[in-house]
């Protein structure tokens, strides 16, 4: 059995760059990362968004006015094209990982529920990385993730994960827009904290993709206050995972819980 388990959830920003094409290296950094902790018995959810972007890029300009219908056009061409490399990058470590697509309502108490979490434990007993992502290609509406931190977090909760670390491609919460000079990386953010103030200046275009650093916060205060350690962090950064689990010194934000400080 694993002796922890954690959540890692990389949006959109993180493995694109500005041409809105996914950058390999990238996943590979991410990807090492995760089977160096495999090696250390230490298992990793993977939240991953990027397959609406995916799928742009093969696509190309859609034809598609409705932008609903034009989403799942592009998440369904996209889903193969991530899980494919993904596979290939885990294959280098002798690492098979495997896909789950969950819908919003698979997350309420019964069977839909219950049929998850056996999924999960199997894989994870199989020692098998689960890689999540939103089934945009049926979820539209009511059955949809506010986006992929929402559901990172519901696994986290779900799963009773020992961390939840949200990657996007900025530091951290900053006290205003993170290109300005005068303003400040927050390294702590308590789980109650009003951080509406902020969250005002740090808003920033995820392209394809529907998380902002308001969603990243609201998730990331639900699950510190579900006591699961949270960090909000660069995804681009080398070894920024390892950084974090490992309890090393690390550039970004940690959100605890408030009576931790008691």
């Amino acid at each position: 059995m694993y002796e922890q388990l954690i959540v890692v959830k990389v949006g959109t920003n993180v493995m694109k760059n500005k041409n809105n094409k996914i950058v390999i290296p990238i996943l590979r950094n991410l990807v090492s990362q995760i089977s160096e902790l495999y090696e250390e018995n230490i298992m990793t959810i993977l939240v991953s968004s990027g397959s609406s972007i995916a799928g742009k890029e093969m696509l190309g300009k859609s034809k598609i006015k409705d932008k609903s219908i034009r989403r799942q056009v592009y998440s369904s061409i996209g889903q193969p094209r991530m899980m494919l490399m993904y596979h290939n990058l885990f294959k280098e470590y002798g690492i098979n990982c495997a896909q789950v697509l969950p819908t919003k309502r698979d997350f309420q108490p019964g069977v839909h529920r219950d049929n998850m979490v056996n999924c999960y434990n199997g894989l994870l007993e199989e020692e098998v990385i689960p890689i999540a992502n939103e089934d945009d290609a049926v979820s539209v509406t009511n059955s949809m993730f506010s986006d992929n931190d929402e559901m990172a977090s519901l696994i986290a909760k779900l799963m009773k994960a020992d961390k939840l670390i949200i990657l996007t491609d900025i530091d951290g919460v900053y006290s205003g827009h993170p290109d300005d000079e005068s303003s400040e990386l927050i390294e702590e953010v308590e789980h109650d904290q009003d951080m509406q103030e902020y969250i005002q200046e740090n808003k920033k275009g995820e392209g394809e993709g529907r998380g902002g650093m308001q969603s990243k916060i609201n998730m990331a205060q639900r699950s510190a206050k579900n006591n699961i350690e949270t960090y909000i962090a660069n995804g681009t950064k080398e070894n920024i995972i390892l950084d974090i689990v490992r309890g090393k010194d690390f550039i970004g934000t940690k959100i605890i819980k408030k009576n931790n400080l008691d």
